[in-house]
């Protein structure tokens, strides 16, 4: 289960209507306990893909250092990744699960429908390496004034 604050969680799709037509990302940021993740803060990111904007993203790896740096000096951990799919299900594609390699962590997609945000789900990367890795879906929680 993952756990986010609802100012975090309306922020995190507000950003897929913002850069719709094209696919937003960002991070994750807070704590695990046990199988839950729970989100604190989102820091968005800037798409650096070149190409296929609309249904593919990157973060950039010097951003993603940064952005780890900076929560572990508030003692926090990156739990997981966001991103949009405009004008397409709120489901992981094959594509996504090629890119996911964090094991352990959430991955959370919004669909953005003629850039109207739409439902959001997540899925939780599980598996030990690139052969035997798989998303689980898994439930958000919402939660109210937890943020830190």
């Amino acid at each position: 289960m993952v756990k986010i604050d609802e100012k975090e969680y309306e922020e995190l799709r507000r950003h897929g209507e913002e850069t719709y037509p094209h696919e937003s990302c960002g991070v994750l940021l807070g704590c695990g306990e046990g199988d839950e993740r729970v989100v604190v803060r989102i820091a968005r990111c800037e798409n650096v893909r070149v190409d296929s904007l609309r249904d593919r993203y990157r973060i950039d790896g010097r951003e993603l250092v940064r952005i780890a740096s900076a929560a572990r000096e508030r003692g926090e951990d990156i739990v997981g990744f966001y991103h949009s799919h405009p004008d397409h299900p709120a489901r992981w594609s094959q594509t996504d699960l090629a890119e996911a390699h964090w094991p352990g962590c959430s991955y959370l997609i919004t669909r953005i429908a003629s850039g109207r945000r739409e439902e959001t789900n997540s899925f939780v990367l599980e598996g030990t390496g690139e052969v035997d890795k798989r998303f689980r879906e898994e439930e958000i929680q919402v939660t109210h004034g937890n943020r830190s």
